[in-house]
């Protein structure tokens, strides 16, 4: 059984990239999820933050959009001193100033799920890469997706990071073609 090449080093990416990357989200709780653990990778590696996920789970009440939109200076302190976490102010930081905008979102669409997904009319885009290489680290989409919640209020979330989300959220399938993954999920793009 092949799969993408990059998840091979740690058994934790292998059961990340089996079960979770690239499936369809509908979850507004796994969409903010998902942004905070990306904000928080900006400058690391995916496996370190998926090492750290369920630190994060109990840090962040679980991904509570409304409860982490509500932390104050004294929650920040505390998360600034939690090992368990990235310890980066301007990352802490902006994931409650991202919260606010996630709910603000939320409040417009009816969830973010309806807003992230109306940038593809709500249809996976089904790539059909040979191999890693020839996958981007950002596009057109993910410029624009970026570009517009910068402009709702987000931080740390720049094309690189948005298009990290939406191939994690499956609204992009960059399985390579050879990965038992890629046919696997073509059941969620019928």
């Amino acid at each position: 059984m092949e799969r993408c090449p990059w998840c091979l080093k740690d058994e934790i990416y292998i059961k990340y990239h089996d079960t979770e990357w690239g499936v369809p989200v509908h979850d507004d709780k796994i969409h903010f999820e998902f942004l905070v653990l990306e904000s928080a990778q900006a400058g690391l590696n995916w496996l370190t933050i998926l090492k750290k996920r369920d630190n994060y789970r109990k840090a962040y009440d679980d991904f509570d959009p409304y409860k982490v939109s509500l932390f104050d200076e004294k929650k920040i302190l505390e998360l600034l001193n939690d090992k368990g976490i990235i310890r980066n102010r301007k990352k802490i930081e902006s994931s409650i100033i991202n919260a606010k905008a996630f709910l603000k979102i939320q409040k417009e669409y009816g969830s973010f799920d309806s807003y992230i997904w109306s940038f593809t009319e709500g249809k996976p885009i089904i790539n059909h890469w040979k191999s890693i290489e020839e996958i981007p680290s950002k596009t057109p989409l993910s410029d624009k997706i970026s570009n517009d919640l910068k402009k709702r209020g987000f931080k740390f979330v720049g094309s690189t990071i948005i298009y990290s989300h939406i191939q994690a959220t499956g609204i992009v399938n960059d399985h390579i073609t050879s990965c038992f993954r890629h046919k696997d999920l073509s059941h969620y793009y019928l």
